[in-house]
């Protein structure tokens, strides 16, 4: 008999990434997926340290589950990922039914840890050293396994992969808990990458997204050679049956020439860039210790523009981070205005307990002034996006089918059921019908979403699409049945 598992992920794509590494893991151990808690034998949350709210989110979750395990004690909770290497054994201070508390360096032992705690060997705990707490070469080893096997249930579509090229992060902003949590910054074998994205195309995904903490910084040195991100990208490139090449997230200070030239150059690279600012202002951007000013970023920006001109590049801003002024918050309003982003994730700041910003600097913007911040620069980004999206009217692009719509997928599961009844009805006439057109979506060369109806048979395939209406996040348009030639494709 199978083992059921549930799994629920918080967070980055790396963490999407890491619970799909899990899952495949434990499959070949014998366990299903199931959709809901109350079905399952092992319930794991895969967590997320970076924000208070995503902290706040497991500890309610694991709240929720005490009576659970009070009435079936052989239930197995696990908590993985950051917050399990921040908070270690204050997990099982806060839910002492937890049975299972695993850091992103260990996820590899997740099987045999949940074999020996139903055998009865208690909650156990296995985490990363400090970063203190060892030489760089110790503390590194702690956190540098890696796991490949792969899981395309766990993906959003089975056409699409997350690809991990780097671990940890140097950087040490001050408002960050990832140099803490995912350890140091190393860089994987750009052999060992190839075999991956390789194994991936044969089971048929067309579009891989690298990941990093600071995946611009990628640099592998062996034997005297280094091979940098541009030199990963041509590699990758090679590799037939991938089409589409994305990389994120960029750390300003090292988008370098090379890297820009690779992207204008490498026709499956995506002109997708998110490369955060963060803030505007030069006093908080040294408060952060971002490593460069505000003048080092725009500059940054004009080469991108003059490199890749139709490149789409997207930002995050704080605001209201520690003693910010309403003069700071103007230079990251008059940031965005004049760099035009196409899209850009801002968030409130958040203290997080270990992280120098936490133990230097007191969290004194007030939090309406911090709501304000927020919307304010969400409703300039809104406005931009709304007019640049406008000139992709009657536009054709090139999208890559992800699947159905969310308003579609109740609709398309009915006509799944439907479709199977018929099939097995031998009075039907209808039973090879062609099914009604969904809702699908999908994006183009530079990330933007597309939603446009038809076949399901066209989900994982590059399709032109032409653009009829637009909001600011959304582009509507027509799937084109007529020949294209290659020249009327935008790059966009």
């Amino acid at each position: 008999m199978s083992k059921r598992l549930y799994i629920e992920t918080v967070g980055c794509q790396m963490n999407m990434l890491d619970s799909e590494l899990v899952v495949a893991s434990l499959r070949k151990d014998g366990y299903e997926l199931v959709a809901t808690p109350a079905e399952a034998d092992a319930i794991l949350f895969n967590t997320c340290s970076v924000r208070q709210h995503a902290e706040d989110k497991i500890y309610s979750a694991l709240g929720r589950l005490k009576h659970a395990k009070r009435q079936n004690p052989n239930k197995i909770i696990g908590v993985l990922g950051c917050m399990a290497q921040k908070d270690q054994k204050l997990i099982f201070e806060r839910a002492p039914y937890v049975d299972l508390v695993v850091g992103p360096g260990q996820l590899h032992q997740v099987p045999a840890l949940l074999s020996e705690i139903a055998a009865g060997s208690g909650p156990r705990m296995e985490v990363s050293l400090e970063r203190t707490a060892g030489s760089r070469e110790e503390v590194e080893r702690s956190f540098e396994s890696y796991d490949p096997l792969r899981d395309e249930q766990m993906r959003s579509s089975p056409y699409q992969a997350f690809v991990r090229i780097m671990i940890g992060c140097d950087k040490f902003c001050t408002y960050c808990i990832v140099p803490s949590v995912r350890g140091p910054e190393q860089s994987r074998p750009p052999e060992h990458i190839e075999t991956e994205v390789r194994k991936l195309a044969a089971e048929g995904c067309r579009e891989i997204t690298l990941l990093g903490q600071t995946v611009n910084s990628y640099r592998y040195v062996t034997a005297g050679r280094t091979t940098r991100m541009s030199d990963l990208l041509a590699r990758l490139h090679d590799v037939d049956g991938i089409e589409r090449i994305k990389f994120v997230t960029n750390f300003p200070k090292d988008m370098t020439d090379d890297l820009l030239q690779a992207v204008r150059d490498l026709p499956k690279c995506s002109h997708y860039l998110h490369v955060p600012a963060q803030s505007g202002s030069n006093r908080m951007l040294r408060r952060m210790k971002r490593g460069y000013t505000i003048e080092e970023y725009r500059e940054m920006h004009a080469r991108v523009r003059q490199t890749i001109p139709d490149a789409a590049v997207t930002s995050d801003f704080i605001v209201g981070f520690c003693g910010e002024a309403e003069e700071d918050h103007q230079a990251s309003v008059e940031l965005l205005r004049e760099s035009r982003f196409k899209n850009s994730f801002v968030f409130k700041y958040s203290p997080r307990p270990g992280t120098k910003a936490h133990d230097l600097y007191a969290d004194d913007v007030p939090e309406e002034t911090k709501r304000r911040r927020n919307n304010e620069l969400l409703d300039l980004q809104t406005e931009i996006s709304e007019e640049d999206n406008q000139q992709l009217l009657g536009r054709t692009v090139r999208v890559l089918v992800e699947g159905p719509s969310k308003a579609s997928r109740k609709q398309a599961n009915r006509e799944r059921a439907d479709r199977e009844q018929a099939n097995h009805d031998h009075d039907s006439h209808d039973h090879n019908k062609e099914p009604h057109l969904l809702q699908l979506t999908g994006r183009t060369n530079c990330d933007r979403i597309v939603v446009f109806n038809g076949q399901p048979r066209l989900i994982g395939r590059f399709l032109p699409i032409t653009i009829y209406d637009t909001t600011a996040f959304t582009l509507f348009g027509e799937v084109v049945t007529e020949h294209v030639g290659p020249e009327v494709y935008s790059l966009t």
